[in-house]
């Protein structure tokens, strides 16, 4: 039997894609064509003005997200770790949606440039092999690769396997001021919790020799230290955009993903994502998402 909960669910999600859809520029009927007369007595249909429908699909999203998301997170955290370049607006919108879920933020971490800089890698392998005999021996596996390596170094500072999540311990804030005090990350002062959730926002797209095995590297690296990680970019991202190429690596297998973070449609949809990697890692969601624009059940 099909559920109310269900039903309501597929409606939005069917609003999602048209969103998504509208907002590329096509749309769920961009391939059909002339409107078509039906008759020589009907009038001649008005063109839809396509910035009115797209203004209009993000309104009824935005009215209808949040009793939809309401308590998904409910009594769950959430940090939000961003890549250089991430637009300060979606990071904004998307720790609302949190909060709008009944989740909390644990706390915000911005990736320094050099950290994502395939010339610095000299750097990130000397402080992450430091870090690994100094404090993470027993945590992080020790023929990590140096980006994944990291990413889990990182993981442990801020991440929980623990689905309420956790205290922040002394051994995880030393590696936290550990790797900000190299500059290859900046964190809030007064962070007491690890999330058991962690939602990595992507920006700009270096397309550097290198950069993709960064990303990938950070995400599995993260995805071994928490309970769910999912990455998430803009609608450009995807496709052949840098998610797009995240998620035809080994390492997407790990982490969930959500492109179109800048439209309402894609924010909601990346807080769906998140409860759903509370208890099954993986999948490809949002615009160009091989599993759909929004998990559904």
């Amino acid at each position: 039997m099909i559920t109310l909960r269900h039903h309501v669910l597929t409606i939005v999600a069917v609003f999602l894609a048209l969103a998504a859809g509208i907002v590329l520029g096509g749309g769920p009927l961009s391939d059909v064509g002339p409107a078509v007369t039906a008759s020589s007595n009907d009038r001649a249909a008005t063109p839809a003005d396509g910035s009115a429908g797209a203004d209009y699909t993000e309104a009824f999203v935005s009215a209808l997200g949040p009793p939809i998301l309401s308590t998904r997170l409910a009594e769950r955290s959430v940090a939000i770790v961003t890549v250089p370049g991430a637009d300060e607006q979606v990071v904004t919108a998307l720790a609302g949606q949190v909060e709008a879920a009944g989740g909390t933020v644990t706390a915000r971490y911005d990736l320094g440039a050099d950290l994502v800089d395939p010339a610095q890698k000299s750097l990130v392998d000397t402080l992450g092999s430091q870090l690994l005999t100094q404090q993470a021996a027993d945590a992080v596996t020790a023929d990590a690769s140096t980006y994944d390596r990291i990413g889990q170094l990182i993981g442990l500072a801020v991440a929980s396997k623990v689905a309420e999540g956790e205290d922040r311990t002394r051994k995880a804030r030393a590696i936290a001021d550990a790797v900000s005090g190299a500059g290859l990350m900046t964190q809030p002062d007064d962070v007491s919790r690890r999330a058991p959730l962690v939602l990595l926002v992507l920006g700009d797209d270096a397309g550097d020799e290198g950069s993709d095995a960064i990303l990938a590297g950070l995400a599995e690296g993260l995805a071994a230290q928490a309970t769910g990680v999912v990455v998430a970019g803009t609608l450009a991202d995807g496709g052949s955009g840098q998610l797009g190429r995240l998620r035809a690596d080994p390492a997407a297998a790990s982490v969930a993903s959500v492109d179109g973070v800048d439209t309402v449609a894609g924010q909601v949809a990346a807080i769906m994502v998140l409860q759903r990697s509370l208890t099954t890692p993986g999948g490809s969601f949002g615009a160009s998402g091989a599993d759909g624009a929004v998990p559904l059940g």
